[in-house]
């Protein structure tokens, strides 16, 4: 890519970071579909000398960009977060419970349901059809801004915080929690494809990738989220004590710590930044502080969203979808209506079946929660990662089939999430629960411009 087009859609995303979110932010259509419809525009323009759109040729790149805006996406939502959670109290592990059931039984579901479908029935290799129900298996942080909370809450006490609407702070912390722990799979699928059967790494990769990667990535956040909690909070020295300084440059500080720390341990990076975030939220509550660095991660991961999304509509006339045939269209339309849905909803439902609400959600609450399962730039990153790490049969049709899914689930879910959202925060009042006002959002906001009823449980 030429130096001339990065300024270019440099440009035009900051153009658009400024002036869609109060364009959009009543309207029934999302800001990702308005860039990923500018990126094709730009994209039918005369090519430049130079210009590669090719993610195969350019892998590298696409990994390292798509890496930093999720890193700023969990950041931001890690931040958001109003909800405590405190690992040593059941009741406050309960509180998280829709959260456990979408990552611990929908997650793997839709991973299995994907590589049986591809396997079994699309005839992809073994290898191939797993890193591609792990690649699509992860809801997005990044895209999913109209259905997220807003930004972190610091009036009051800290007791007197917390998240009303259900829907939201589930899908949330899904989006936070799951970009972690969705690469044990995708190392399932890079040694399924470089040392065979499943008997020659499957105890190790159960051991290691599966239960101690996690467990690293979580300890290291929690170490980093502490040390600087304490010291922006609680140092000795005024001059230490960020906080009082408004100095909201410790969250990038946080971000690469925990990143750089979990990753030389070889541990998760993505799961240690958002506990790290979580960590550093629930220290001083009704800090001010808090606002101050969500703002910045969220402009920065504004910004990197825009171009990204720049970028894959430009990428889209250049042939990205050239690849793409009848079983990649329908895998993608597959995931989206059925095996998403589905696997949220039996999720959300196994134990308590005749329950009116599960997790504070009744049944419309469920459904909208089961159905808007966002996929986006993670699973960019992820396929990009993979592939650079171990060959894959047929990885333009990867390429292709992922960014359809991408395009279908930014169109529909871009399309109903505001009219949605707007029904349930309707119900909402008519049973007598404080929402907290919408204001205007932009993709990648991590929370911030989607609002979350706030009330309180003092």
């Amino acid at each position: 890519m030429t130096a001339d087009v990065v300024f270019l859609v440099s440009g035009i995303a900051l153009l658009a970071a400024v002036v869609l979110p109060s364009l959009l932010h009543k309207a029934a259509i999302s800001a990702p579909i308005v860039l990923l419809a500018m990126g094709m525009l730009i994209g039918l323009l005369p090519t430049p000398d130079g210009l590669v759109l090719d993610p195969v040729e350019n892998r590298a790149v696409v990994e390292h960009v798509t890496e930093v805006t999720v890193l700023l996406a969990l950041m931001g939502v890690g931040l958001a977060l109003d909800r405590p959670l405190d690992l040593r109290s059941w009741s406050s592990i309960r509180r998280w419970s829709a959260t456990w059931r979408l990552l611990l039984l929908a997650m793997p579901l839709c991973i299995g349901a994907v590589a049986l479908l591809g396997w079994g029935l699309l005839g992809l290799a073994p290898a191939t059809a797993l890193l591609l129900g792990a690649v699509l298996a992860p809801t997005d942080p990044v895209l999913a801004s109209d259905i997220q909370v807003e930004g972190p809450v610091t009036e009051g006490h800290e007791d007197e915080i917390d998240e009303e609407d259900e829907v939201r702070f589930a899908l949330t912390s899904e989006a936070g929690l799951n970009d972690g722990l969705a690469f044990p799979f995708v190392y399932a699928a890079i040694l399924a494809a470089t040392e065979g059967a499943f008997a020659s790494w499957g105890a190790g990769w159960f051991g290691w990738e599966l239960v101690g990667k996690v467990a690293v990535g979580v300890l290291t956040g929690l170490a980093v989220g502490w040390v600087l909690a304490k010291i922006a909070f609680r140092a000795p020295s005024p001059s230490l004590r960020m906080a009082e300084q408004g100095e909201p440059l410790l969250a990038f500080a946080a971000l690469l710590l925990a990143y750089g720390t979990s990753e030389v341990l070889h541990g998760y990076g993505f799961l240690a930044v958002f506990v790290a975030a979580m960590t550093l939220r629930s220290a001083e509550r009704g800090n001010e502080y808090h606002e101050h660095m969500h703002q910045v991660v969220e402009r920065l991961e504004r910004l990197m969203t825009l171009f990204v999304l720049l970028l894959l509509g430009m990428a889209l006339t250049h042939g990205l979808l050239a690849h793409l045939d009848w079983r990649g269209a329908l895998l993608a339309l597959v995931l989206v209506l059925v095996v998403r849905p589905l696997s949220a909803l039996l999720a959300l439902r196994v134990g308590h079946a005749k329950a009116k609400e599960v997790s504070g959600l009744d049944s419309r609450e469920r459904l909208v929660t089961a159905f808007f399962g966002v996929r986006g730039i993670g699973s960019l990153y992820y396929l990009a990662y993979a592939t650079g790490a171990a060959a894959f049969d047929g990885q333009r049709w990867l390429w292709s089939t992922v960014a359809f899914t991408i395009v279908l689930s930014v169109i529909l879910h871009g399309v109903l999430a505001t009219p949605a959202m707007a029904r349930l925060e309707k119900r909402r009042k008519e049973r007598g629960k404080q929402v907290r006002p919408r204001g205007p959002g932009g993709p990648g906001e991590s929370g911030a411009g989607a609002g979350a009823p706030v009330t309180s449980t003092a």
